[in-house]
């Protein structure tokens, strides 16, 4: 089976050794010709993911076209905000029989949609049937040294999550299936703005109560937002919802965490954001969600509070403390 793996960053890496691993002929494609060039010569990702070297069957390319036609599975690991131009630039090509596993989470700002949905709202003649996501806690830097790791699948067709289960299952890599796909994106995308608060919890030196709060009543935002939106609230309590929460707010490896412990810590966003050389996708996810929010009357407090943070320049103590001065409510309200 051939792939091909759109984005070397490193989980798009990470997601192509594991594969090349497998057996399976991979091709990581690069948007840089010149960083192309580079990770074949060197045979490794060392700008994202150093000492992680290349099985023989795995290949580097900057020829999108011809790589996704002689594939028959695409997996788009680009952020979130650059998939629909990525796509784009095969939206003329036949898809009949491939299947798309979107491993990027995020909102797309402007229109507030999912990425399953930003694949089929260009891609002419993808059926839904042929779309899965492929999110769980799952850092590039533990899965790349093939540390234990669990993710999901995800389709509104059992038949191709079953299939993405197989083809990207491991000894250390469990995958599980689930059709609920506006739940698992949903969760997978909006635990990365809950983990900036949590780290603006650390930065600005609060305690575990103030993270197992965060982390619990940012549960509940994403409940309310996906069940909105159709999605199934037992897939909240799962690998994409409490999961990914979990290790997205406390993990070293959490660069949203770590854009959150900055601005904690009263550095800019801006000078945060230029010193790092990966993406955090819950800075532009916020404004995303946080507009969504807005057009579907969902009640989302710590993620408006996130944004207005990131966004409208409001100081961290100041948003602090209206968050917690907010009228007294029910728990399940």
């Amino acid at each position: 089976m051939k792939i091909a793996v759109l984005g070397a960053g490193s989980w798009g890496t990470t997601l192509a050794v594991l594969l090349a691993k497998k057996g399976y002929q991979v091709q990581l494609w690069a948007h840089r010709p010149e960083f192309a060039a580079k990770l074949k010569a060197e045979g490794e990702n060392s700008r994202y993911l150093k000492g992680v070297y290349f099985p023989e069957t795995l290949q580097v390319s900057d020829h999108l076209q011809s790589l996704v036609a002689r594939s028959q599975i695409i997996v788009t690991a680009v952020p979130s905000q650059a998939l629909r131009e990525t796509v784009t630039g095969f939206h003329d090509l036949s898809l009949k029989g491939k299947i798309l596993v979107n491993v990027a989470k995020g909102i797309e700002i402007g229109t507030g949609k999912r990425m399953s949905e930003v694949l089929l709202e260009v891609l002419p003649g993808l059926q839904v049937s042929q779309v899965a996501a492929l999110y769980g806690p799952s850092h590039a830097e533990e899965v790349s040294k093939e540390q234990p790791t669990t993710v999901v699948a995800s389709s509104p067709s059992l038949q191709t999550a079953e299939k993405v289960q197989d083809v990207f299952h491991t000894k250390m890599f469990r995958v599980y299936v689930n059709t609920d796909i506006i739940g698992v994106e949903i969760a997978g995308s909006v635990k990365n703005i809950i983990a900036i608060a949590a780290g603006i919890s650390d930065g600005i030196g609060f305690g575990d109560n103030a993270k197992a709060a965060i982390i619990t009543r940012g549960l509940a935002e994403i409940s309310r937002l996906s069940s909105k939106l159709g999605g199934d609230p037992l897939t909240i309590s799962g690998l994409s919802g409490i999961g990914d929460l979990v290790v997205t707010c406390l993990s070293r490896h959490s660069r949203n965490r770590y854009v959150g412990e900055e601005i904690g810590r009263g550095r800019s966003l801006d000078e945060v954001i230029s010193q790092m050389n990966m993406v955090a996708e819950g800075v532009l996810s916020s404004k995303a969600v946080f507009e969504l929010s807005r057009v579907l009357g969902v009640e989302m407090p710590i993620t408006q509070t996130v944004y207005e943070i990131l966004f409208e320049g409001k100081p961290v103590q100041q948003a602090i403390l209206d968050l917690m001065t907010r009228d007294p409510k029910q728990e399940r309200d």
